[in-house]
């Protein structure tokens, strides 16, 4: 909480760590491993923890489909029986719109939040 008091900045730092973590680390050892924390300081700035999970997790799948360490990348050169490069070139343009979901549902809760308030209210 030292570095800004504002829900968006420490949405976007978290964001950075998060897909750097997952580029590197397993996707459950991840959240188990870092989860409650960043929670206590997402909802610290006003962050609902049901949106905040789903950052968290979009994160880091993201971070499973990024070179150098992404898993899903050599399970899709192995199936595919072609490069790591190849996969990774192919998979650009989608890798470009999950940048593009993950930034919506930062900026824009409701688009996390509107299943669970039908349920929840």
């Amino acid at each position: 909480m030292g570095f800004s008091d504002n829900k968006y900045v420490v949405l976007l730092l978290i964001n950075l760590l998060l897909i750097v973590v997952g580029t590197f680390m397993e996707t459950i050892a991840a959240l188990l491993i870092l989860f409650p924390i960043l929670l206590k300081v997402a909802v610290a700035v006003d962050v609902d923890p049901i949106h905040f999970a789903v950052i968290a997790v979009l994160n880091l799948i993201i971070g499973l489909t990024t070179p150098p360490v992404g898993v899903c990348l050599f399970v899709a050169s192995s199936i595919g029986k072609i490069s790591i490069g190849a996969v990774s070139k192919a998979g650009l343009p989608f890798l470009l719109v999950s940048f593009l979901v993950l930034i919506l549902v930062t900026l824009f809760p409701s688009l996390s939040l509107a299943l669970p308030n039908l349920f929840i209210d």
